[in-house]
């Protein structure tokens, strides 16, 4: 039998609920929902329990991981695939350990990277609002075939290489940028070039990599100045790979022909909560909206019911395995 455990869950919406109440059918957990970040404010709400859950936006920082470990909490347990937002140095000096969910769906991710490659090329957005107001014309929606075209995958992990696989069923000529190539997809005939020659060469570019120090603001004016001009550019890894100013001059030039994104160098303020009666002071996104060829959603990627069961299922098998004392594979400290 499983040993059970306490765990705040912060960030919670109705979906998390829901599928962590599904999942914990067996273990038996003793789960508290949050619906509050986890940040210097909130900290306090965990005082003596053991595991933590969070989610891409929570203040996992030093400071924030020092307060949990002196209210009792051990464990972090990361219901996503990235953990920019944790500091592992300050969780190992305080004796909390780190998991997360490596690989939920990865299907998930790049199907939707695909659908914002077809809505935002076709002009879907903007059709579907001009047909619920009876304005039937099609001036401004032209847009082009994929087949033909060369596609561009900055990053071939395991969401990476199905936006690849997909790209190329749709008949692009795809390359490929990431230290370690997919044998797989060059097998394929994706071509792995280095960064520079991708940017030069695509007419779509899907930045598909992890964020670290390396690829933050990978995407800045110098590399929207090498990229060929009306671009189309997609970002469904994470906000900070894009200089968000830098993007805007681009599309401001033309240099950049349209953008897509689910995740936003500056979201947490502003996803995953409902902020429709709300003056939006971020002036930078405010921006960005003006634009008709820019297509922007609330990292919803990720947000299949597929996805949201797996990262249920792994997320209470890691508190599981930490709680028990066993080795656990996703952890990070």
């Amino acid at each position: 039998m499983e040993t059970m455990s306490a765990i705040h869950c912060f960030s919670a919406k109705a979906y998390d609920r829901a599928c962590f109440d599904e999942a914990n059918r067996g273990p038996g957990h003793d789960i508290t929902y949050l619906d509050a970040r986890l940040d210097e404010r909130t900290v306090g709400l965990a005082a003596g329990i053991p595991v933590v859950c969070a989610f891409v936006n929570d203040d996992l920082t030093a400071p924030i991981l020092r307060a949990l470990a002196a209210g009792g909490t051990t464990c972090v347990a990361m219901r996503c695939a990235g953990y920019n937002n944790v500091d592992l140095d300050a969780a190992r000096a305080v004796g909390i350990t780190v998991v997360r969910v490596p690989a939920y769906s990865p299907n998930a991710v790049a199907e939707h990277t695909l659908a914002l490659i077809l809505g935002l090329n076709r002009n879907v957005h903007r059709a579907y609002n001009r047909v619920r107001d009876r304005n039937f014309s099609l001036e401004g929606l032209v847009g082009f075939d994929l087949a033909g075209r060369t596609a561009g995958i900055v990053g071939t992990g395991q969401i990476g290489a199905i936006v690849a696989r997909l790209l190329w069923h749709f008949r692009c000529t795809v390359v490929a940028s990431d230290p370690q190539p997919d044998s797989g997809l060059v097998d394929l005939g994706v071509e792995y070039v280095e960064l520079d020659e991708l940017l030069g060469r695509s007419d779509i570019v899907s930045l598909n990599c992890p964020l670290t120090e390396a690829t933050h603001h990978l995407i800045d004016a110098a590399a929207i100045g090498r990229m060929r001009r009306g671009v189309m550019l997609v970002n469904t890894g994470r906000g900070p790979l894009i200089d968000t100013p830098a993007a805007i001059d681009g599309l401001k030039s033309g240099q950049l022909g349209s953008l897509a994104l689910d995740v936003y160098e500056e979201e947490a303020p502003l996803f995953f909560e409902d902020r429709s009666q709300e003056i939006l002071d971020d002036d930078v996104f405010a921006r960005l909206l003006t634009f008709p060829n820019v297509l922007i959603t609330a990292h919803q990627a990720f947000l299949t019911r597929d996805a949201l069961a797996a990262i249920a299922t792994t997320t209470l098998a890691n508190v599981a395995d930490v709680v028990a004392g066993r080795p656990c594979a996703n952890s990070l400290t």
